[in-house]
């Protein structure tokens, strides 16, 4: 056969393979994954990768995640959202109050003792991911999942056994409504990363940090405090909110049928399973504690409607400054507490 009766016999081939439905089938898509938790941590551990490999299954091998934990791919927590949106990397997991003030509507879940369950809060936070959130403050992004962790704690070198005992002390807290709630509370707050707390706390930095039980043998807490504040009644302290986003053109590149299989993977189905996941972790968490000998405070209902009433200014604050957003402060609160009912019925 000659050069030229050869080339053009494959550009025929070549033609009808791509005309082929099997065609697109056959495209490989592997997608960067960077986070900011250490690799033997919960959320990496026992969610994205559980939540990759099934990605992987589900597209015979196609459609695979590629796992960057502990900002090993460069910047610092804040910085993840804009990694995503920008494509520095295809999909970012982090804390949404790690970029404060960025996105309002969100922060209605971190309101003091707002939450519930963790499931139900996060399937409430899932649903207005899709009524409003993603179409409005996540514009930029495409949103997988949307979830909450369990009730948060308090964690201290003293005791915290009342009210009057948060004055004085230093405590670390995730994002502004949080820090806001810590500094009502009568503590100075310090806001950081969770990767930071460790050696805040060896230099004295801060004295006490608020997050749940399920991340503290991730940092070791149980070994750099003894004392670990719960809370009883229906509500929770407070939870922070987590998101895992993608690039939004890396995300309309995808052939469909990788598309449906991500789809199908992620939404409502991720943000439950991530919540129990997270929630079911808090007890081995909490038993090291228990284990080291650590004094563990459980404050009863009385005790806590001191708090809740302390606690108030901090949302009435917060839907006034919403009002002056534009946004519907109040309908904001009483929509994610009806949607928190339902799901958890």
């Amino acid at each position: 056969m000659k050069r030229r009766e050869f080339l053009k016999t494959t550009a025929v081939g070549t033609a009808m393979l791509a005309a082929m439905p099997g065609a697109a089938l056959a495209q490989e898509v592997t997608l960067r994954l960077h986070q900011f938790l250490p690799p033997v941590a919960t959320v990496p551990a026992k969610i994205l990768k559980p939540w990759g490999e099934r990605l992987a299954e589900a597209s015979d091998g196609r459609l695979n995640v590629q796992h960057f934990d502990a900002m090993s791919l460069g910047g610092r927590p804040p910085e993840l959202m804009d990694q995503a949106r920008d494509g520095v990397v295809d999909l970012s997991m982090t804390v949404v109050g790690y970029t404060p003030g960025r996105f309002p509507r969100t922060e209605v879940f971190e309101l003091p003792f707002m939450m519930t369950s963790p499931v139900a809060t996060s399937l409430a936070f899932w649903q207005m991911v899709e009524e409003d959130f993603q179409s409005n403050e996540y514009a930029d992004f495409k949103v997988l999942g949307a979830w909450v962790h369990g009730p948060g704690v308090i964690h201290s070198t003293d005791p915290i056994e009342k009210l009057e005992d948060m004055k004085g002390k230093t405590v670390r807290g995730p994002t502004r409504v949080i820090n806001d709630m810590l500094s009502e509370l009568g503590a100075t707050p310090v806001g950081m990363p969770l990767p930071a707390i460790p050696e805040a706390l060896s230099k004295g930095v801060i004295n006490s940090t608020v997050i749940p039980w399920e991340v503290t043998p991730a940092v070791r807490l149980s070994e750099l405090v003894s004392n670990h504040t719960e809370f009883t009644g229906a509500e929770s302290l407070y939870t922070a909110t987590i998101v895992l986003v993608m690039n939004k053109a890396k995300y309309d590149a995808l052939p469909d049928d990788l598309k449906a299989i991500l789809d199908a993977e992620s939404g409502a189905k991720l943000s439950e399973f991530a919540s129990q996941v997270m929630w079911d972790n808090d007890a081995p968490g909490r038993e090291l504690a228990v284990k080291n000998g650590n004094n563990i405070i459980q404050l009863d209902e009385t005790e806590v409607a001191r708090w809740k009433e302390a606690a108030q200014p901090v949302i009435d604050r917060w839907v006034a400054e919403m009002d002056g957003k534009g946004l519907d402060g109040q309908g904001l609160i009483d929509r994610a507490k009806a949607l928190i009912a339902e799901n958890a019925t």
